[in-house]
């Protein structure tokens, strides 16, 4: 699994990862594995899994470290 830190959580149920090398990864709550979409906090550091979407890139399995 690959590890970065939220950068942004809208109030729409969906958020971004900073990579740290790269573009940043879309994900959704439903993505979440073990954490409820409320409890994330931007600069949380969260493990995930790359993946892809319909509209590009995006982190499946997402959960905190």
């Amino acid at each position: 699994m690959a590890e970065g830190t939220i950068k942004r959580l809208t109030d729409k149920g969906f958020g971004f990862i900073d990579t740290g090398n790269g573009p940043d990864l879309f994900f959704h709550m439903s993505n979440l594995e073990g954490v409820r979409y409320e409890e994330l906090r931007e600069g949380q550091t969260v493990e995930y899994n790359p993946g892809q979407g319909p509209k590009g890139p995006r982190a499946e399995n997402v959960r905190p470290v």
